[in-house]
């Protein structure tokens, strides 16, 4: 029984299409100069207009005025799972997670539309729920995730999106038992929500 709440972010586990995640990313630069925010394995990103990968700051609680992307209806580049720096001592680190201000980062990002992803619920969920859309439990930042393991905590919120409306996510299975306190979810980006599956550029 999932009982803990320990949330680690969105974890690739499968294709949507059966086939097993063999864990292919996509490379994106992070500003040269320095991305302002910590970014943890797990988080969702999106393309910022300058072109460089930043962390999304939605929830997905809709695709209009709560939109995962930078921009309505533009939606999120993927999940980041790690990356590459210059550190202070001008030697190039490979790491779970992006540091604040770190120069020449590289980012890999899980971009794959049809990807299905692990994450923990943030309360007890229920098998109607399957199907069902639903969004982030809270807006990503900064500070949520952990500097030892590199982890992001974003978690899924347990209460999904009322029945024919937009968010983010759809629910797809259940790894435990919904109804555990703390239950692992599948779920997907819906089409709107993932700029690979849209009809609107990244700025």
């Amino acid at each position: 029984m999932a009982t803990t709440a320990a949330p680690q972010g969105l974890k690739p586990v499968k294709r949507a299409d059966g086939m097993p995640y063999a864990g292919a990313t996509t490379e994106y630069l992070i500003d040269p100069a320095g991305e302002a925010t910590n970014i943890f394995n797990g988080q969702i990103v999106i393309l910022g207009t300058d072109g460089y990968i930043a962390l999304s700051t939605a929830t997905g609680a809709d695709l209009t005025s709560n939109a995962i992307g930078n921009v309505t209806g533009t939606g999120a580049l993927g999940v980041f799972v790690g990356c590459s720096y210059t550190n202070d001592q001008g030697q190039t680190v490979h790491s779970n997670y992006y540091p604040s201000g770190k120069l020449n980062g590289k980012a890999l990002v899980v971009d794959d539309p049809d990807v299905i992803f692990q994450v923990q619920a943030d309360a007890a969920m229920q098998q109607a729920d399957l199907g069902m859309n639903a969004k982030l439990a809270a807006v990503q930042s900064t500070s949520t995730g952990s500097t030892a393991t590199g982890n992001s905590n974003t978690a899924l919120d347990a209460d999904v999106i009322a029945a024919g409306a937009a968010a983010a996510f759809r629910v797809v299975g259940f790894v435990s038992e919904p109804t555990d306190a703390f239950p692992d979810v599948l779920i997907k980006f819906n089409p709107g929500a993932h700029q690979m599956r849209n009809d609107k550029g990244a700025a």
